[in-house]
């Protein structure tokens, strides 16, 4: 079946790349909360997935060395239609998933439960997910834990971007105040030729095109 496409899917991704986040190297912090999600759930695989224009790339997998995915097989592009937790018990089950390459193939997915990576602005731009080989269900405290776990993600996304804007506000700082020691420096060089020629007896140039005027 197609992938579901938010209806505010231009701006989605606008927020998306605001975070600067897609193809980072892996980050401790990230890589933490994923671990987390797995040891509570009981999953052997744990994602943070970020869903692009045409892709969905993880920025923390446990259990797995894929990298991304096309969005078209994405089980997160449908989790970031929701507002809460979207769960598969059983993919093959699932008319949605169940001839899904990633069902069929490597790595197996049967079972999913996905957390939406919701920003302060109502964005979702991908999921904190546990998958299973196996189908499935998760407990209420299971449940509760993972949404727990995606607000810090995006807690965490956020810190990063507030970081990373701070950091580039305080280079173009400084390079303002470069720029004003550099004219400040000029000034006064001028002042300096200035003085020369007036304790040299020469008026200055504009005292000389007034002399001619005259």
């Amino acid at each position: 079946m197609k992938v579901p496409i938010p209806k505010t899917e231009a701006k989605r991704l606008k927020v998306l790349w605001q975070y600067d986040v897609l193809d980072t190297v892996p980050e401790e912090m990230f890589d933490g909360l994923a671990d987390l999600a797995a040891a509570i759930c009981g999953a052997p695989i744990a994602l943070i997935s970020l869903v692009d224009e045409d892709r969905q790339w993880f920025k923390s997998r446990v259990g797995t060395d894929i990298k991304e995915t096309s969005r078209d097989i994405s089980f997160c592009a449908h989790a970031i239609m929701r507002q809460d937790l979207f769960i598969v018990p059983d993919a093959t089950e699932d008319e949605r998933f169940k001839n899904n390459p990633l069902v069929t193939g490597k790595p197996k997915i049967r079972f999913y439960a996905g957390a939406p990576l919701i920003t302060p602005d109502g964005h979702a731009l991908g999921t904190l997910c546990v998958l299973d080989k196996k189908p499935r269900h998760l407990r209420p405290d299971q449940k509760r834990a993972l949404e727990v776990l995606a607000r810090h993600v995006v807690t965490q996304l956020e810190l990063r971007r507030h970081a990373r804007e701070l950091k580039s506000a305080r280079l173009q700082s400084a390079e303002t105040q470069a720029q004003l020691r550099r004219a400040n420096a000029e000034i006064e060089r001028l002042r300096a030729q200035l003085d020369r020629r007036n304790s040299a007896g020469q008026p200055p140039r504009l005292a000389q095109r007034r002399s001619r005027a005259r």
